[in-house]
């Protein structure tokens, strides 16, 4: 890592190949609800855990072929919505580790059948790529046609990945887009190209009639975003040079690098900041004032102790920034799915029993329930903001997992940990620090929105000290 020159190690990953065209088949192998007695052994298997819980089959179902995953979906998207999707099912099989369908299934998914993780203590298993493959993943139980990216398997799908995964244009290359033939027109050119890739697991609030078999039931060609997908790349392609010379030294095409480098900043970068900023909007300005009004004590306490200048080490002293920050990552992660397949026969504990999972079977993980959960938080379902402040709030952080991994760890080349994670907390601080430099308070009004929350802002109180 430390010879190559441009925060994009590029040289740390194989030769990228084009992926095969999915088919698609009907599971018709029937499945049963399953009760609470032991299964039979499995010939080697490993334990997550401890080897003082009960092993209990796995309880739920994936229903009848075609018929199961379809309503699975419906629940999923329009009968229950995500959160009460998973937590009836807690409810109903008393277990927070379950069978069930995840959508999109249909033509786009071979397989909609998982292993729902959805406790702090079973959750982690998706991290260790010892024990999980994360190969043809990164979206779920589907991966996104590779004419969507110039015919290349993206980096973040290949196993494992050290994509770093927050970088800005204009920060990152020196080109302000709008200077160049894109003009106004990236952010449109990106969120419809995003959709491409992401409708099997969106919903825009359409009719259910309309918009299930046109989202969740085939593939939207890629051809129709073609021409928006070649602006874009011809805009990497120019402004990335400084990369592109680092990745011919590598032996790395300057194609296959440009697609990468397109991805990393429009589907992981400027994806994941229109998710992460209205959600920390939201959660800060539901906080109420008392709260803003101790944010902009600290930060402008810290800022005028430094002659009025904003520091790392004066950041560094915002302990009630820097928890905020973190609570709004544990309390509505902007990355909710993960998704790994078992290498290998495994027991997977949850905090009341464990569970034999075959190599082979894919698990997910719902990450809001694992980040609340009431057995590792107090006031889990509760946004509070001085939650990691001081000593023992500080040990709570390896149970913030929104950067694929715990925040106490550090991103490797083998891990699937999001590289740019300390940069995505920095330039958060760096945002909630901006809003109460210049702002007392606010009030705002949310909506949802296909990714993340929709949230205006109905007042303003400027800075009055």
């Amino acid at each position: 890592m430390a010879s190559v020159s441009t925060p994009f190690p590029i040289s740390l990953h194989p030769k990228i190949v084009r992926s095969k065209p999915l088919k698609f088949r009907v599971l018709t192998r029937p499945i049963k609800a399953s009760g609470s007695e032991t299964p039979p052994d499995l010939a080697v298997a490993t334990r997550t855990g401890s080897k003082d819980l009960p092993i209990r089959n796995i309880p739920g179902n994936y229903g009848l072929p075609i018929v199961g995953p379809i309503k699975d979906r419906w629940d999923y998207f329009y009968d229950q919505g995500a959160e009460e999707f998973f937590k009836s099912r807690i409810r109903k099989y008393n277990s927070t580790v379950y069978r069930v369908n995840m959508p999109p299934g249909g033509f786009i998914a071979e397989n909609p059948q998982v292993v729902a993780l959805l406790d702090g203590k079973s959750f982690p298993v998706l991290f260790d790529v010892d024990k999980v493959e994360k190969k043809d993943l990164f979206t779920g139980t589907y991966m996104p046609s590779t004419d969507l990216t110039g015919g290349y398997r993206i980096l973040s799908y290949l196993d494992p990945d050290g994509t770093a995964c927050n970088f800005l244009a204009r920060a990152f290359y020196g080109t302000n887009p709008v200077d160049t033939k894109l003009k106004a027109d990236a952010p449109g050119l990106i969120t419809k190209w995003v959709l491409f890739n992401l409708h099997p697991l969106l919903s825009l609030g359409l009719p259910r009639i309309v918009e299930d078999p046109l989202l969740h039931t085939f593939s939207l060609p890629p051809a129709l975003v073609k021409s928006d997908y070649q602006r874009l790349y011809e805009f990497f392609y120019e402004s990335a040079g400084e990369i592109l010379v680092e990745a011919d030294k590598l032996g790395i095409s300057r194609e296959e690098a440009t697609h990468n480098l397109l991805f990393a900043t429009c589907f992981n970068t400027w994806g994941g900041m229109k998710i992460l900023f209205p959600n920390m909007v939201k959660r800060i300005g539901r906080a109420g004032h008392k709260v803003h009004n101790q944010l902009a004590e600290e930060i402008r306490s810290v800022i005028k102790s430094n002659g009025g200048e904003l520091t790392m080490g004066g950041i560094e002293k915002m302990e009630l920034t820097k928890s905020v920050v973190y609570e709004c990552l544990r309390f509505e992660p902007p990355v909710p799915a993960q998704y790994g397949r078992a290498k290998k026969d495994l027991v997977i504990e949850s905090h009341d029993a464990a569970f034999k999972v075959k190599a082979g079977e894919m698990l997910y993980g719902y990450q809001p329930l694992a980040t609340r959960d009431p057995k590792i938080f107090d006031r889990a379902d509760e946004f509070v903001p001085e939650r990691f402040v001081g000593e023992e709030g500080e040990k709570l952080l390896r149970h913030v997992l929104w950067s694929n991994g715990p925040e106490t760890e550090t991103p490797t080349v083998g891990n699937k940990q999001c590289a740019g994670k300390d940069f995505v907390v920095l330039v958060a601080r760096l945002f909630v620090i901006e809003i109460f430099r210049r702002y007392d308070s606010f009030d705002i009004e949310v909506a949802k929105s296909p990714l993340g929350s929709s949230v205006n802002f109905t007042s303003l109180r400027k800075a009055s000290f």
